[in-house]
This record gives C-alpha cells, structure tokens and sequence, in this order.
C-alpha cells in the first residue's frame, strides 16, 4: 500500500524512554500515562535493540542518544566512533595516528601537551582507555610536559564514581610514566551544550587561563565536593596544586591541546571558546597561540581543528531518501535534544537537505530539569501540531527529551512527572495524524526513565542503561504485526514502504513488518 496524497508520517523519539517489566525503580511504569497505554494496546508494537553490537557499540555498552539517532536515520548497523577508536587501538593504529603524533611531536622540545576532556568509562562521550592510550603515546614520543585538564561524569556513570576513576587514572600515570592532573571540572561546567556561558567561562578560567580555586589533591577534591553534597557532575572547576610544587601553568602559546571526547555535541562550547578569534559570550584574558588543537572527532564542520578520527559519510539516510523524492520534511526539538534530529539523524550532515525545515524551541533555562520536568514539551508540541496544520509535509520528526534529561537528575519523582508530561503530548498528536490518515511510529532512542533506583543500595540512577526501546506504529492500517528481534536500524527500512518510498540498498537494516502476534504488553 502506498500513501495517499498528503498522508503524513510523523516520527515521534521521546528519549530516554526505555523498555523494562519490572516496576522496581521504573519511572515509566510508575506514571500514569494513558495515552501510551491506549496506542500500545491498539496499535502494532514491538521492542528494539538500542545499546551495544546493534546499534555499533561494544558488546554491553549502553545506548545514548547520538548512537540512537544516528542508526534511526540511517536505516542501518552504524559503527560509532567508540568501536572505531577501540579497533584502533587494538590494531595499533592508533599509536600511529599522523594528526595525534604531529600534535605530540611538535611540543616533544619543551612546550606543553594538554589532554582535556571527560575521565569516565561511561562510553558515551569518551573513554578512559582512550586517555591512557594517549598517556603511553605521549611517553613513547618523549614529551616531556602533559597536563590532564579531566572533567568529572555523574550522568552516564554514577553521581559518586568519579573518586574512583580519578584515582585509576592518577595510578594509571605513575605506571606509565607521565600526566599531571591539571584541573578537575564537573561536566556541567565543562561540557554544557545549551548556551550557558556562564558554566563554559568557569571551565575556561581554570583550564585555559589557570585562574579560579585551588586544591591540593584530586582525590580530596571529589571526596570533599562529596561531603558537601555535590556530586561528580558539578564538581567546580578547580587546578590542582600539589603541597610543595607550583601551580600548573595556562595553556601557553606554542602548547598542543587534544580534547579525547568523541561524542561532538558537549565538546563544541568549550572548543569554540579556545579556538574562535571573534568571540562575545565572556571576556577571554589570554587565547593562546596554539601548535595544534586536535579533537578526536569532527565536532563541527568548519572547526580550525585537527580531527584524529574522520567519520565514513553516510549516505541514503531517512531525511535524505524523503528529500530525494521531492518531499518536504521538518524536524523540531528543543535545544537539549535539536542536534538529535538535524545534525545525528540526517547522518552526521550539518546543512538540511533541500526541502528540509528546521526548528529549535528554546529549552528552559533553569539550574537542573528536575525543577522543570515539563521542560518545553508543550511549545514544541505546539510548533509541531501548527506545522503539520498549515504545511504540507509528508515527514515530521520531533524529538521529546523530558525522560533522558530529567532521568539524568536520578530524582524520581521529577521523572515521573516528565514521563507523563511526555503522554500528555502523545494525546495531543495522535488524534490530528490519524485524523489525516497519517502513519504515527512512536519510538525511542535509548533507555534511561525506566531504571532510577540502584536495587542494591536503593541509591538514585543517573545514567543510561542498556534495555531495549518500544516502537509503535500506528495508523498503518496494512500492518498486522512487528517482528520482536529487531534494532533501531530497521525502523526507517520499516517505514519508508508504508509511504510508498523505494527502501535504498544502503539502509541495510530489516523491514520490521510481519505477520505475527504483538509483543506482551508493558508496564513501561
């Protein structure tokens, strides 16, 4: 069956929404949410894979939300940087990486190597053993100078953790043989991505400009922001000051600076930060002259940076099979989540394919979502609701990111409320794309909302986890059942059909559609 002239398909991807039986610690099972509940009762359904070797991660490694949207575009296995970097280390390749070695040599005579960015096993925006790699690297060339600026994690590893890989990466140094822990900074100020300067200049003025508090241990660092309450996250960007040495010097012209992170989407403010020359958001006292600035991953086309590890093209991804056939299109989310559905799902592609409107709506500006679990669900369902009103586009993307953004809080109740939050807008947008005839497929990217509690400790979850995703597609009269084996990669090879377009032989992922049963019911 093909679509009828006009019919719609709108993808919604609420994130962080996770698919779990147990009650225990599940905010989705804990909310009330009608709305789903009617739409998975009369609609086609199933559960997907959305962490791991499914979606092109490690075996176990949980889901996020760059990996999700990405496979989700892409109608395909796509092979993050995390497994690519990994593969490089393990064939050696990475030890011979020329634009890692041009940055390490050209300060092997007396200038300084910094190596910035997130001490976390997590693996979603970087990797430890990424970091000691570069250690052991930097030794081999005779560097005679590192300094690692690391930011602490506490929402894809948990709250209290970062003790505990500080002092790993702290051993870790000895035994190699080089590295000085230049400055701590919670990822909250280091790695914001919505625009709060005021977080960014912190981590600024103690890493670049070695200006801001001191202390004189890491460790006591962290363990001291403990006892105080501030978790790993919020840790304030302090230098490290070790009793009878100097403190460690600014970034200095001449110095080479690495950022390690490979997820691109909290490493860009503070790039842009070191590396603009017209720059109004806070005054810069010192902007080094640098060697080299290398960031292992393009974090932004037309960045003056060095990238480590380049990305294969993607190509034949959802927007652009929609935009080849003449259609229009438009993608909306908020500003914690627009990079999602622009950047991430149009497979790595900056600019929007012809025919395809955008639309950022505003996240709130408030310290933690917890304080605001609504978020901007209402606005950007009211943004998307007027398009698909007055326009005439055949595809509409929109993204929800109250579950993932408010789960990271760990604070239980607040997710509660951004779950339901979330159904509410599920009722809003289900009747006007039926009401048209159109194809509705209701999915996630990853889980988070469905596992808050630490059953052993009863201790709050911040961090993403590695259950399956819901998908339901409804309006699709056709479709009597989804098969339940399934991964992100065959949501778009599943969908294109049912609109009447031609799947391309690079979506290499399965059509979903099968005649079979619907999955066992959820409690979340």
């Amino acid at each position: 069956m093909t679509a009828a002239p006009g019919r719609p398909l709108v993808l919604v991807i609420i994130d962080g929404w996770g698919y779990r039986t147990d009650p225990f610690g599940n905010a989705i099972a804990a909310a009330k949410k009608p709305n789903w509940d009617a739409l998975w009762q009369q609609w086609p359904h199933t559960i997907l894979a959305a962490a791991g070797e499914p979606v092109g991660l490690p075996q176990g490694q949980q889901g996020n939300s760059e990996v999700g949207h990405l496979n989700l575009g892409a109608g395909r296995v796509v092979y993050q940087d995390l497994t690519l970097i990994n593969r490089a280390i393990g064939d050696g390749s990475f030890l011979t990486n020329p634009v890692l070695r041009a940055a390490m040599q050209s300060v092997a005579s007396g200038q300084a190597l910094h190596l910035i960015g997130l001490v976390s096993p997590g693996g979603v925006h970087s990797s430890s053993q990424h970091l000691y790699t570069l250690l052991e690297m930097a030794k081999a060339l005779r560097v005679p100078r590192v300094f690692v600026h690391a930011f602490t994690d506490g929402r894809d590893e948990p709250p209290n953790s970062a003790a505990g890989y500080i002092a790993e990466l702290a051993e870790r140094a000895r035994a190699i043989g080089t590295g000085a822990i230049a400055s701590v900074s919670g990822r909250y100020y280091a790695m914001d991505r919505d625009k709060r300067w005021e977080r960014t200049e912190r981590a600024y003025r103690t890493v670049v400009e070695a200006t801001g508090p001191t202390a004189p241990d890491p460790i006591a660092l962290i363990k001291q922001s403990y006892s105080g309450g501030t978790t790993d996250e919020f840790i304030v960007p302090t230098r490290i000051v070790p009793p009878g040495e100097g403190p460690p010097p600014p970034i200095g012209d001449g110095d080479s600076v690495i950022f390690f992170n490979f997820r691109p989407d909290r490493a860009r403010q503070l790039t842009h930060a070191i590396l603009d020359e017209s720059w109004d958001h806070f005054a810069r006292n010192r902007r080094p002259r640098l060697a080299h600035f290398v960031t292992f991953t393009e974090y932004e086309n037309g960045l003056p940076a060095e990238v480590a590890f380049r990305d294969e093209p993607l190509n034949q991804v959802l927007a652009e099979v929609v935009s080849n056939a003449g259609w229009r299109q438009f993608h909306t989310a908020e500003t914690e989540k627009y990079a999602h559905v622009t950047y991430f799902l149009n497979g790595g592609r900056e600019a929007p394919f012809p025919g395809e409107d955008r639309l950022l709506v505003p996240s709130p500006r408030v310290a933690t979502y917890d304080l605001k679990p609504q978020m901007s669900a209402q606005p950007v369902t009211d943004v998307l609701l007027d398009r698909l009103e007055r326009s005439d586009d055949r595809f509409l993307v929109v993204n929800f990111a109250n579950p993932d953004m408010v789960g990271h809080t760990g604070v239980f109740p607040a997710t509660v409320r951004a779950v339901e939050v979330v159904d509410a807008m599920l009722g809003r947008i289900a009747g006007p794309v039926l009401g048209r005839h159109g194809i509705l497929a209701i999915t996630a990217d990853h889980g988070n909302a469905e596992l808050k509690v630490d059953r052993a400790t009863g201790a709050p979850l911040t961090a993403h986890t590695t259950s399956p995703v819901p998908l339901i597609l409804a309006g699709a009269d056709e479709v009597r059942g989804l098969r339940a084996d399934g991964k992100l990669g065959d949501i778009a090879p599943t969908l294109l059909p049912l609109v009447g377009l031609e799947v391309p032989e690079e979506m290499s992922g399965d059509d979903l559609r099968a005649p079979t049963p619907p999955s066992p019911d959820p409690s979340g």
